[in-house]
């Protein structure tokens, strides 16, 4: 298994709960039903924690990121060449800032640490 993973910005214009919004409850469902979905074993979004409205913290660069597994790099190559990946990218384009879009693919894990130390 190999890791698809993506740190996302949201477009210019949107707060972070339209991104939110967007992301979770339309492009999520969307990325479920396209046939380029079937080569993907799991998709995950991780929301940034954002601070409390009104807090002096700092906002995080990125609002969240994406997780996808597939079963190897040939899997996620077949998944690109798919038709409805237009479709895709054109919902992308909607809510995220797709020149800071980062993303790397990754060997399984090595776990360092799984569970308490002591």
């Amino acid at each position: 298994m190999i890791q698809l993973i993506t740190i996302l910005k949201r477009k210019p214009g949107l707060t972070h709960q339209e991104f939110l919004d967007h992301w979770r409850n339309q492009h999520g469902p969307l990325i479920k039903r396209l046939s380029c979905a079937n080569y993907v074993r799991r998709y995950e979004q991780h929301a940034s924690v954002w601070p409390a409205e009104g807090s002096s913290d700092p906002e995080p660069a990125y609002d969240g990121v994406t997780i996808q597994w597939f079963d190897s790099a040939d899997s996620f190559n077949q998944h690109l060449t798919e038709p409805d990946q237009a479709e895709m990218w054109e919902d992308v384009h909607r809510f995220l800032d797709v020149d800071n879009l980062h993303w790397t693919i990754c060997e399984p894990p090595v776990v360092v640490i799984d569970g308490p130390t002591q």
